[in-house]
């Protein structure tokens, strides 16, 4: 991760530069050899932003062309439901409520003694130990002492309000959907809306070898494919570690499901920018379980992400005021063409939520913002990496 810490690093100073030139004139002048750098710096980043769109367009629209959610093969009796929380009774009372009946086989996992109605409650020993810590230290206790005689052990996130259930299709792996509600804060909430745009190309990695990220806030897996690969590795993010290490060690099957989960958006900047950071670091630290491609890739894209508000944020209003650093209408093509790029997400999420969401498009001169918001943590996470898990504040059923 050095090196991605200290190529963001590098270009937040540059930009800095960028920003005098813009805010005083004459402040960067002509003979400085720091205007070419910083021609030479928004250009790179131009351009793997680029890369890393044109990527995306690929595996999204060509590799996952025509992928539709295998029909369910399993129904409610082939599966226990493992919920993860640390005492939130409330949150995880909403989640329960919302099972079908068919699932009857509902088990929580907790830190501390809560009361659920609907469900049987087991409470980590405090003395339990092993390699994994936090979420992925509970999730392996439940693996190891729990009896599960069923063909899927499907996790949840204590906020994973399950909206519809359609049985789950025959793959090793079964991705649930997700739609963010909003709970506090407009803007994170518009942050997760683009994310699910983006989040489009999971379906295009059920025909990967490796799925590049596994959402575990809904993940049923095969409960002897659970116990061939464990969960006792340290992570942050022990979802994607678990599938990045299955896929590695075994000859996986991953299924995107029609099954969707509404969890919380993060109430606050403040959680969304802890919430993305540790997603990020955690992806960047796990990355070294990878081939070597799949792991440069998940680096770059990482970085890539990092640095995507720039296009919006820093290089379009440059070409439009016509900065002395940059030169020729193809900057202001490439720029324009990346922060188009923006927008269709942020729309393309408008449009996976629906009817209910289209209000929203009246924010979309925002849309700069929330990408930006979206992608702090990832910066924050490059430069300032966690040292643990922290869990993002839950609001509840009545938030």
């Amino acid at each position: 991760m050095k090196l991605e810490r200290y190529a963001l690093s590098t270009v937040t100073a540059v930009l800095l530069l960028a920003a005098a030139a813009v805010l005083v004139p004459g402040a960067v002048p002509a003979t400085v050899p720091g205007e070419t750098l910083l021609e030479l710096t928004l250009w790179t980043t131009t351009l793997l932003f680029g890369a890393t769109a044109a990527f995306w367009f690929v595996l999204t629209y060509v590799v996952g062309q025509g992928y539709d959610s295998p029909a369910p093969a399993y129904d409610g009796d082939d599966v226990q439901v493992r919920i993860l929380t640390i005492d939130a009774a409330e949150v995880v009372q909403a989640t329960v409520d919302s099972l079908p009946a068919e699932l009857a086989d509902v088990r929580v996992i907790a830190e501390e003694p809560i009361s659920v109605d609907g469900a049987e409650v087991h409470v980590v020993p405090d003395d339990f130990e092993c390699t994994a810590v936090r979420k992925g230290r509970a999730i392996e206790w439940a693996r190891r002492t729990l009896a599960c005689e069923r063909e899927f052990v499907c996790y949840l996130d204590e906020d994973s309000v399950v909206e519809s259930w359609n049985g789950l299709p025959d793959a090793d792996v079964v991705q649930l959907r997700e739609q963010p509600r909003r709970t506090g804060s407009v803007l994170s909430y518009l942050a997760d809306v683009y994310r699910m745009g983006v989040q489009l190309e999971q379906r295009a990695f059920a025909r990967l070898q490796i799925p590049l990220f596994a959402w575990g806030g809904g993940i049923a897996i095969r409960s002897d494919l659970e116990d061939a690969v464990t969960w006792d590795r340290e992570t942050i993010v022990e979802d994607t570690a678990f599938v990045w290490a299955a896929a590695r060690e075994h000859d996986i099957s991953f299924a995107l499901s029609e099954t969707t989960c509404l969890n919380e958006a993060p109430p606050s900047l403040g959680e969304i920018l802890q919430q993305r950071r540790r997603w990020a670091a955690g992806n960047v630290q796990a990355a070294s379980m990878l081939p070597a491609r799949y792991r440069v890739l998940t680096r770059v894209r990482n970085y890539a992400w990092a640095l995507s508000p720039i296009v919006t944020l820093v290089a379009v209003p440059l070409s439009v005021f016509g900065v002395s650093v940059v030169y020729g209408g193809l900057f202001v093509l490439a720029s324009l063409t990346l922060a188009a790029f923006t927008v269709f997400w942020y729309l393309r999420g408008i449009a996976y939520y629906g009817g209910r969401a289209l209000k929203w498009t009246l924010v979309l001169p925002l849309v700069p913002l929330v990408s930006l918001v979206h992608s702090m943590g990832t910066i924050a996470g490059i430069l300032h990496p966690p040292d643990g898990f922290r869990v993002t504040t839950k609001v509840g059923p009545d938030g």
